[in-house]
């Protein structure tokens, strides 16, 4: 099992930032990739239909002789984590869970802002995650919907990009607060910007570098690290237009996208 690889699953290019993460945390670990680009976004379909694109995602990974399954998708995680656990007999991680404990850990005021799509905060996940953390926190939310499009038009630091983040953050500043946990994997390309409206008072949480310390916590616990390091590349794999996913996911990943190849899950 430990020489199996780490798979990941998206709704699109989003979750490469979690890859990316996957990458600098554990650079010996074999790793796949699914885009469910045919299906993008999850964020407007509903739970049933979320839970089943997810069961599917589960499915193909574990065709790919997976050892543990991480939901980068933070609809997928809303909706769907558990319902995954008790369906796959790997460990299967979500990346809400690992953002609300660190934004516990590192809040001193416990005056917490979450972001992210019109879905991740409709399904108020993360008010609730943290919530089982501690009780008494105050937590605001804000749908940011522009963000994702900047981020794949490769906007992320253009002034587009700052009037948007000025616009969706200052409700949230107006509360005092002192932590910001970013809910969507597109947002970790927009952190200068956020960082520099929300001020360095403001603690900023990155769920994609939260979830791989998770993964690799787990992968220790259970003896699941990799013996020797990998010789392969990451394999990506997408559900439509690969051409799109190669172009919009460099930046994401930080890296050139090869090794793409279009599957149906059907």
């Amino acid at each position: 099992m430990s020489e199996r690889a780490v798979g990941v699953f998206d709704s699109g290019v989003g979750g490469l930032t979690v890859l990316r993460a996957l990458r600098h945390c554990l650079p010996d670990e074999d790793l796949v990739y699914l885009g469910d680009t045919a299906r993008v976004p999850y964020g407007t379909k509903s739970a049933p239909t979320v839970r089943r694109y997810a069961v599917e995602a589960a499915h193909f990974l574990m065709e790919q002789r997976v050892k543990l399954i991480v939901v980068a998708c933070n609809t997928a995680s809303a909706v769907a984590l558990e319902y995954l656990a008790e369906r796959f007999p790997v460990p299967v991680v979500g990346v809400i869970e690992p953002g609300a404990r660190r934004a516990l850990e590192v809040s001193q005021q416990g005056r917490i802002g979450v972001i992210g799509t019109e879905g991740t905060v409709r399904s108020q996940a993360y008010e609730k995650a943290i919530r089982q953390g501690r009780a008494d926190v105050s937590i605001s939310a804000a749908a940011c919907p522009l963000f994702v499009p900047l981020a794949e038009e490769g906007w992320a630091d253009h002034e587009i990009a700052r009037i948007a983040a000025q616009e969706y953050l200052a409700p949230l500043l107006s509360q005092g607060i002192d932590t910001l946990v970013l809910g969507c994997t597109h947002y970790p390309l927009l952190k200068k910007t956020l960082q520099k409206v929300a001020g360095s008072s403001v603690k900023l949480i990155d769920s994609a570098e939260e979830t791989a310390k998770t993964v690799a916590t787990l992968l220790q616990r259970d003896d699941l690290r990799r013996r020797q390091p990998s010789q392969e590349p990451p394999r990506f794999f997408v559900t439509d237009i690969p051409d799109r996913f190669e172009k919009v996911g460099g930046a994401f990943l930080g890296d050139t996208l090869d090794r793409v190849t279009t599957i149906s899950l059907d």
